[in-house]
């Protein structure tokens, strides 16, 4: 059974990293461990940067905090300015003993009484809380944007996937839990 340290209490995330390790690997046997780590950036990272150095602070918390797993992960969740909209979107970083995979999940405008709330310093899902209503923490901006037709793990269950992909290369099988 192989050992996945998720840098994260958040039910959610943890939702995302089993569902994309699935999608990867199968129905192989997963130990997912839920492991509370600081990323070390803000509540709401501003920058693509900053989003992804959060999601490789927690894969590095990860590690530091349960080195006897096969997979350390980090999971992000940030903002950005991009074309005169500020979009959200989440990071993943993957590591292994021999291997770090990193994606992108998909990236989406965020309305703008949402986006004005962000710009002056109150956290996304608060900001989506008050414009929007519903539980931004477990919904996600994205599920509350969709109407559910996207959640947050789905969408961050994509990017833990598409992260595993030098585990995968060339058709090679998973690594073996050690």
């Amino acid at each position: 059974m192989a050992v996945v340290a998720v840098a994260t209490a958040n039910p959610v995330k943890l939702d995302a990293v089993r569902r994309g390790f699935e999608r990867a690997f199968g129905e192989a046997p997963l130990d997912v461990r839920a492991l509370d780590a600081p990323s070390g950036v803000a509540d709401t990272p501003r920058s693509d940067l900053e989003t992804l150095r959060g999601a490789e602070q927690r894969a590095a918390a990860a590690r530091d905090l349960c080195p006897q797993a096969d997979f350390w992960v980090g999971v992000e969740g940030g903002v950005a300015e991009g074309a005169g909209a500020l979009t959200s979107f989440g990071w993943v970083v993957v590591r292994s003993r021999d291997a770090e995979g990193r994606a992108r999940s998909a990236t989406f405008e965020l309305p703008e009484a949402v986006s004005a709330r962000v710009r002056r310093g109150i956290g996304l899902a608060q900001a989506c809380d008050e414009v929007l209503g519903g539980d931004a923490r477990t919904r996600g901006a994205v599920g509350l944007l969709t109407g559910g037709a996207v959640d947050r793990s789905g969408l961050y269950a994509q990017a833990v996937t598409l992260a595993l992909i030098p585990f995968l290369a060339d058709g090679a099988p998973p690594p073996t839990p050690r």
